[in-house]
């Protein structure tokens, strides 16, 4: 189960499952649109089989890209792309509140047996170009189960306010609309997608949105092959929403219709303040399966898998 990585310099890194043959994932570090607000990205992101499991610049949110670290509301500034939510007038074209997340330098970029480690370096900048943020990335594959027909990736991210005032973290629903506390780590999935079937350990579809649970198990349908994908997202136990002074659970955005996409927010009821010189890390794990699992097969899939 030999995982294999390629190095396209100043563009991506593949990560590939030479048994299968397949690309498990591109992450794509190029600069792109200045609207969209540049940052990397995973794309595309496929199952063992091959499927699909990612979307990129749908027609409705051009900067939507795969799997990708955002940040929606960051005092005053969007680093999500496209229109900002301002309350009572909606969502506006504000070009001057585009950011941007860029690379700096990888510090391992390597692949040995059934692992794969992406770590590196990036600066988070307001639309001026000023130094706002130092992040510290580690996207690693692990877990690459061919009987299973699963594998995993882990994100960590570290981020450290360099500036000389607090970042407010916030989302559009810490601005006043309701439902759409979207920010963090944010996946879009295929078109196909939608109206896909949504659970955790204890509840099902409508009651998710804002919901606070260890996980959350996406099923979506292919277009083009038969079957069905899982995509299961899972909150590490060590993140800490609460200033150090103990653990708080996800709060997820989640949506089927009209388009798939999960979150698990950093500021969705609340904004998130980090002050100057203090450094937010949070550590999430998504798991990539063929077929569509159901919730007994999801928890016995996570029991006794440490972080």
């Amino acid at each position: 189960m030999t995982l294999a990585l390629t190095h396209a310099h100043g563009d991506r890194i593949t990560v590939a499952h030479e048994a299968s043959g397949t690309e498990l994932f591109a992450y794509v570090y190029r600069p792109e649109a200045a609207w969209e607000a540049p940052k990397p990205y995973l794309h595309p992101v496929r199952t063992l089989s091959g499927a699909l499991v990612t979307d990129y610049r749908p027609n409705d949110h051009r900067w939507h890209k795969g799997l990708q670290l955002t940040a929606s509301h960051l005092s005053g500034q969007n680093l999500w792309g496209g229109n900002t939510y301002v309350h009572g007038e909606g969502y506006l074209a504000l070009p001057e509140r585009i950011g941007s997340m860029a690379h700096t330098a990888f510090e391992e970029v390597s692949a040995a047996g059934d692992s794969a480690v992406i770590a590196e370096r990036l600066t988070w900048h307001p639309y001026d170009g000023e130094l706002w943020a130092e992040e510290d990335r580690r996207v690693e594959v692990t877990d690459v189960d061919a009987g299973a027909g699963s594998w995993s990736l882990t994100w960590t991210s570290t981020v450290t306010n360099r500036r000389a005032e607090p970042l407010r973290f916030g989302s559009p629903t810490t601005h006043g609309r309701p439902a759409a506390g979207y920010t963090g780590l944010f996946w879009r999935g295929p078109r196909a997608f939608r109206d896909g079937q949504v659970f955790t350990a204890e509840a099902d579809g409508g009651d998710l949105m804002g919901s606070s649970a260890d996980w959350l198990a996406y099923v979506g349908e292919h277009d083009g092959r038969d079957g069905h994908a899982t995509m299961i997202f899972e909150h590490a136990p060590s993140n800490d929403h609460t200033g150090g002074r103990g653990t708080h659970p996800a709060h997820w955005f989640v949506r089927s219709d009209p388009f798939a996409a999960v979150a698990p927010s950093w500021a969705f009821y609340e904004e998130l303040v980090l002050a100057p010189g203090e450094a937010l890390a949070r550590s999430y794990r998504v798991t990539v399966a063929d077929g569509a699992w159901d919730r007994g097969r999801v928890t016995a899939h996570l029991r006794g898998r440490s972080w």
